[in-house]
């Protein structure tokens, strides 16, 4: 049985160089904890008040200057034709809002041991590694290019602790390669474990292999021409794809950019990123027939993405039926601007604001 984790040695979601509060760590429980905090004022989305008075000024219009107090012009139909164009401005400004992929969160018991296989079986980068002793866990950046234009790996080690439960809802990671037999290959002269040889995905023709790290998490190679974006996928598994398509359109701004329905193993994906498949990192969530739960284990923890606005960003969650598990503003003891929320299935996803971004990694 795994062992729990006590909260002094849960992982930090640290957002690249940037640490939460004790308030808001990430504990090894799979129902992420969450301290409620003061709702902060969303400044730049107030403009209800000039828009029931503008709102108010067209019904008169529309009315040829009648004087006479009208249904459509009672306060409490002003104050809803208010809010409801609210809602659509935020909803709007999500389709505008430059958004990227950041980087995935998850935990691992032997850091070195993970780095070595990532770099010399994967091809991947060391970019950065920090200890934080103080607080008893050590973070390492991996990837395939910069973090300030490619979606990288944080892997959190917490000391003394070598074993998570990846669970059955966390899916793989996708990765694509050049030459998958090759790769195979060098990943087995390595020692690492090959779980299924090349060749084409069950009802396409996409040649793949999958692989798992020495801590248990599934990679699936793929078979792709050069790409700006070598780590390419993060499947999770949902128990309603309609419902979880419409909440990552609207409330995350991605784009649906395919599903597949695959009857004979009963089983539906849909792809949705922030760019095509072949030039972005993409999230791709699977629904098995008539599974609604999984098990989500101790051992993944979430996806950050940026955004130009936390602020928009939280109020567009809550508008979707997303939960806000920390309200936006700046971290404790520094300017970077989050806000961290969970999906209809419970996943977990932080937005950062851009600007700090880009100002912790300097």
């Amino acid at each position: 049985m795994v062992r729990i984790i006590p909260m002094a040695s849960s992982i930090r979601p640290s957002l690249s160089s940037f640490r939460f509060s004790a308030t808001s760590r990430l504990g090894p429980s799979p129902s992420l904890r969450h301290v409620p905090s003061r709702r902060l004022a969303f400044s730049h989305l107030g403009s209800v008040v000039s828009q029931s008075q503008s709102f108010g000024t067209r019904a008169s219009r529309l009315l040829g200057g009648q004087s006479s107090v009208t249904a459509a012009s009672t306060p409490g139909n002003i104050s809803q034709a208010s809010t409801t164009a609210t809602q659509e401005n935020i909803l709007d400004w999500v389709k505008q809002d430059k958004r990227r992929l950041l980087h995935v969160v998850y935990r691992v018991g032997d850091l070195d041991r993970t780095i070595k296989f990532y770099t010399e079986c994967l091809g991947m980068k060391l970019l950065r590694k920090r200890d934080i002793p103080e607080e008893k866990y050590t973070n390492a950046f991996l990837g395939y290019g910069p973090e300030d234009s490619h979606f990288v790996i944080e892997l959190t080690y917490n000391y003394g602790v070598d074993k998570y439960d990846i669970g059955t809802a966390f899916g793989h990671f996708g990765i694509a390669v050049d030459d998958i037999a090759k790769t195979v290959e060098l990943i087995k002269a390595k020692g690492g474990k090959v779980t299924r040889e090349p060749g084409p995905v069950k009802g396409g023709s996409t040649v793949i292999a999958f692989i798992e790290d020495p801590d248990g998490y599934k990679f699936e190679l793929l078979e792709r021409g050069p790409t700006p974006e070598p780590l390419c996928q993060v499947m999770l598994r949902v128990g309603d794809l309609d419902r979880s398509i419409s909440f990552y359109e609207k409330a995350f701004g991605m784009e649906l950019l395919r599903t597949r329905d695959n009857p004979e193993y009963k089983y539906t994906i849909a792809m949705l990123g922030y760019g095509p498949e072949d030039k972005n990192a993409v999230l791709e969530l699977t629904y098995n027939y008539g599974v609604t739960e999984y098990d989500k284990g101790n051992a993944y923890a979430q996806i950050a993405i940026g955004t130009d606005d936390v602020y928009k960003t939280a109020e567009a969650i809550k508008l979707c039926g997303g939960k806000v598990t920390r309200e936006p503003g700046p971290l404790p003891g520094i300017s970077t601007k989050i806000t961290a929320c969970l999906d209809p299935d419970g996943w977990k996803s932080v937005f950062v604001d851009n600007i700090d971004f880009l100002k912790e990694l300097e």
